[in-house]
């Protein structure tokens, strides 16, 4: 990665006067800002007396490459994609973030010991591991007779109708394959070779006349609640908003999940540095990450935040088996690989884009 300047702990202490006594926070809205707005930003406001900003976009990394490029910053810290997260950082548009400046776990392990592996990045520091799964309406099908496996996402015989995907090629290659019979580990060795992404695009082939594209998070759940789909690929946090909020019959199809993790990044020449470092620090320690996975079900990426998860939003309804990172759900569940999305997001998505014009 480039190198460029170092946010260390001695930069935290010295208590720089911000431009202001605010930090802009951008992140994805819906039920995941919802989350961050309880766990962070309202104890974080409180703790110090900083006004947190928060402003909602369909994908933060976005907004984020434009403001530094065209030298225009109004965001502090932004919420984005592992894979988005180390692109950025690569392309000299992130600061740096010295893990030193980040909180102990409530045991004092420190920070670099007690994240788990591949949760801190130069510039990133996880804030949740959330996952892509498949979703249906419940009510559409008689008693146990939903889809149980990614392979019916793309079996419209059985399960007739249409289907709700992401207009990406992130994810749906991977569902694809593994729909297809490729066993989760074996299916990024195979993305890499032409035949595997003949072979995922040839799987997709099967139900593109059958495909709705979504683009934004807040979309998959509407879709189904609209019966505008029969399936749709979706974040499991929304489609468990909608299911325990709203009291949609909606379910989460486990099998062939793609788990990731989601975080923290500031961007190049953020306007409040001093406040969005000790908003970093302050969001991402042990309570406030559990915290966090108490109002959506995504897990923290914390060993010390496990044991401090509760019951969705003080109801009787344990947190833990509705989260992606729980063992039942790791069944058939695919870890993305964001450093082979750094290196060929570019070229599969013109492929994608040209294979969906087409």
């Amino acid at each position: 990665m480039k190198r460029v300047i170092l946010l260390s702990s001695a930069l935290v202490g010295l208590g720089l006067p911000a431009m202001a006594n605010e930090v802009a926070v951008l992140g994805w809205g819906g039920a995941y800002t919802v989350s961050q707005v309880e766990a962070y930003h309202k104890p974080f406001a409180e703790k110090t007396g900083v006004k947190v900003i928060s402003v909602d976009t369909d994908n933060p990394a976005t907004p984020i490459k434009a403001q530094v490029e065209s030298g225009n910053v109004t965001t502090d810290v932004a919420s984005v994609e592992y894979a988005d997260a180390v692109r950025l950082c690569d392309e000299g548009l992130l600061e740096v973030i010295d893990p030193a400046i980040l909180e102990p776990g409530v045991d004092g392990t420190a920070a670099t010991e007690d994240f788990l592996d591949g949760a801190l990045a130069e510039c990133f520091v996880a804030t949740d591991v959330f996952s892509t799964v498949l979703a249906y309406d419940a009510s559409k099908f008689p008693e146990g007779a939903g889809p149980a496996t990614i392979a019916d996402l793309f079996d419209t015989q059985k399960f007739p109708g249409k289907r709700g995907m992401r207009k990406s090629a992130k994810v749906n290659l991977e569902m694809a394959l593994m729909a297809d019979g490729v066993p989760a580990a074996e299916v990024y060795d195979l993305l890499r070779t032409p035949e595997g992404v003949d072979r995922a695009f040839a799987k997709l082939d099967t139900i593109k006349g059958d495909i709705i594209w979504w683009e934004a998070g807040a979309q998959p759940p509407q879709l189904l609640a609209d019966g505008e789909v029969a399936l749709t690929v979706a974040y499991n946090g929304r489609i468990f908003n909608a299911a325990v909020t709203e009291g949609k019959p909606f379910e989460i199809v486990w099998d062939g999940q793609v788990y990731e993790m989601e975080g923290w990044v500031i961007p190049k020449g953020a306007p409040n540095m001093q406040n969005a470092l000790d908003f970093v620090a302050f969001s991402t320690g042990s309570a406030p990450l559990a915290k966090a996975a108490e109002f959506i079900s995504y897990g923290p990426p914390r060993k010390s935040s496990a044991p401090l998860v509760g019951n969705f939003q003080g109801t009787d309804m344990p947190m833990a088996p509705n989260l992606p990172t729980s063992p039942e759900n790791l069944g058939n569940a695919l870890a993305s690989d964001y450093e082979f999305w750094v290196d060929h997001d570019t070229q599969l998505n013109e492929r994608f884009n040209a294979w969906i014009a087409g």
